[in-house]
């Protein structure tokens, strides 16, 4: 569970520390405001294509899952108002994952073990016997937690409307006295091993050090802890982990029991004291119940990321009926929780991803389902538009506010990269530092999203080159420091590196731009950058796209596709 944005993070957490007497909840709790509905909701910034529901608050997306010809999206949702509280698992099911039809609420709280709250969790599919969800029920005011689980009360019903919470060993782990029982939470998707024994794990923190329990069961209902920890790192909190293979050669997603050297294993972590996630490449000892990351996988905050920006509490799933692995995001808002009350709603789900291992076998690679492209409409292009330094040309003829861009770009050679100081370790720090609108060689270049006609307001999408002792280095940038003419928002310069061989001379983007969101992936999917923005000029039809480049050497815009793309039916 997580629900704090970035700008206030260390606030919140003194303060609920002081309130809970040490208890691990780092939320922003607004009890006067968590069950403030308005009587109508604001569509200046709403998505057209992204998951959100009609009104209210989401966050966490939960147990997501496809089973009998239906994709499955559980989510955290307060029905009450668009603040955190309230939290039940609402429940959405769709037949392409774009368009969803709102079921009744799958979980709330209803028993001793979680009438103080139904946090996040997973959901398995048991061979022969169906789905079933495990979560992380909240017993006390204390916040003390514990794993719980539901199945479905007719498992013949093709939406699963329905789930009960069985009385028999629920809830089926209770936090032993050596675990810190207010930081315990959030189950993932269970394997099954050689040895027919079922395993998950279970986020949670021991003093700096975040871990990963395992837990172990031959007939999924008593559950043993391992002795040890699968994994642990000193990163804070590990929220919502997610542990599932990858082939090594192909893009086929598999199922999460997948075993075997043609894989490789992904440890991925929520970090509660960062607000980011970032996941590992390793291997799995289903012997020693160990997972070890390569020694060249980053083991802590500046780990590799599925996303750069606003994306949080991801959860993967193995997509059967297309052999894929899908991963899902929350993204939070970055107005003001005043904002979010007054317009009625708050959160959106990031477009599903595809996730395969690069052939380089360094990263992962996410990109947009395929399904999204069913809501492409109107089409433009532009090719071979040359862009001199300080140019900026208009993409015309599509609805800028919603709309999906390919852009391809090229250039000559990379004499005029700048020069790259070993001390740039941090993307973010560096993107704030070169913004767009300061000059440099090879880059800025990119995109001008959701901009105004006369520049006042836009969000750049934009790569810039350096060149270091041994090899250049390239920077994508999501900058919303320009974004809106308001002042009372969080506008943060989001940044990646990418692992790219510059040999071709070409570097390309996908924007998906959607009224507040400007989700962008760079160079086929390795580096990615989710934003949030509030524009007060550039809104519907008042929005506009451009190319730029603001660096000296001449750039080319090889191809550019962009289309108007069509509102998702979202009940």
């Amino acid at each position: 569970m997580v629900l704090s944005k970035v700008i206030t993070l260390f606030v919140a957490v003194f303060c609920l520390l002081l309130i809970n007497n040490g208890v691990e909840a780092f939320h922003n709790v607004y009890p006067h405001l968590q069950s403030v509905s308005t009587l109508s909701v604001s569509e200046t910034h709403r998505t057209g294509y992204h998951f959100q529901p009609p009104r209210n608050w989401i966050n966490d997306p939960n147990g997501p899952m496809y089973y009998n010809g239906y994709y499955h999206l559980f989510y955290q949702y307060n029905p009450n108002g668009s603040v955190w509280g309230n939290i039940v698992w609402a429940h959405s099911v769709s037949k392409d994952l774009i368009n969803w039809k709102a079921l009744e609420h799958a979980i709330y709280p209803s028993k001793p073990f979680d009438k103080y709250g139904c946090w996040s969790g997973s959901a398995t599919i048991l061979p022969d016997k169906g789905p079933v969800i495990q979560y992380t029920g909240i017993i006390d005011e204390n916040n003390t937690q514990v794993q719980c689980y539901a199945v479905p009360e007719d498992i013949n019903d093709p939406f699963l409307t329905k789930w009960v919470k069985p009385d028999e060993n629920n809830p089926f782990v209770i936090a032993d006295l050596d675990v810190n029982g207010s930081a315990f939470r959030d189950p993932t998707t269970a394997w099954k091993g050689k040895d027919d024994t079922w395993r998950i794990l279970v986020g949670s923190r021991s003093k700096d050090k975040g871990m990963a329990y395992l837990y172990r069961s031959k007939d999924f209902m008593k559950w043993t802890r391992a002795k040890k920890p699968i994994h642990s790192a000193n990163t804070g909190m590990w929220e919502c982990p997610d542990f599932y293979p990858v082939l090594l050669k192909g893009k086929n997603g598999l199922d999460t029991s997948i075993e075997g050297s043609h894989v490789t294993h992904v440890l991925k972590n929520s970090l509660d004291m960062t607000r980011f996630e970032y996941y590992t490449l390793g291997t799995y000892d289903a012997v020693k119940e160990k997972y070890v990351p390569r020694k060249s996988s980053v083991d802590s905050w500046a780990g590799l990321r599925y996303d750069y920006g606003n994306f949080y509490a991801s959860k993967s799933f193995f997509d059967p009926s297309k052999n894929r692995r899908v991963l899902w995001g929350w993204a939070n808002e970055s107005d003001t929780k005043e904002d979010d009350v007054k317009k009625g709603w708050a959160g959106i789900q990031a477009i599903p991803r595809t996730v395969w291992l690069d052939s380089s076998e360094r990263q992962l690679l996410t990109w947009p389902v395929i399904e999204l492209d069913t809501l492409r409409d109107k089409k433009v292009s532009m090719n071979n538009q040359k862009l001199e330094k300080g140019n900026h040309v208009e993409v015309t003829g599509i609805t800028a506010a919603q709309a999906d861009v390919e852009v391809t770009f090229t250039f000559s050679n990379l004499d005029k990269a700048e020069a790259y100081d070993p001390s740039w370790v941090n993307a973010q720090d560096l993107c704030s530092k070169k913004g767009s609108k300061v000059e440099g060689g090879l880059g800025p270049f990119g995109l001008l999203t959701l901009a105004s006609q006369n520049l006042e307001e836009f969000t750049p999408v934009f790569f810039r080159v350096f060149k270091a002792s041994k090899k250049h280095v390239v920077l994508l940038c999501s900058d919303a420091s320009s974004s809106s003419l308001k002042s009372d928002i969080y506008k943060p310069s989001f940044a990646g590196f990418v692992d790219v061989d510059l040999a071709s001379k070409k570097l390309s983007l996908r924007s998906l731009i959607d009224h507040s969101v400007v989700e962008t992936f760079g160079e086929g999917g390795k580096t990615n950058i989710l934003s949030r923005v509030y524009p007060v000029l550039a809104v519907t039809n008042q929005a506009h796209l451009f190319v730029f480049n603001n660096g000296t050497e001449p750039i080319h815009v090889e191809t550019l596709n962009a289309w108007n793309m069509k509102n998702a039916d979202i009940q």
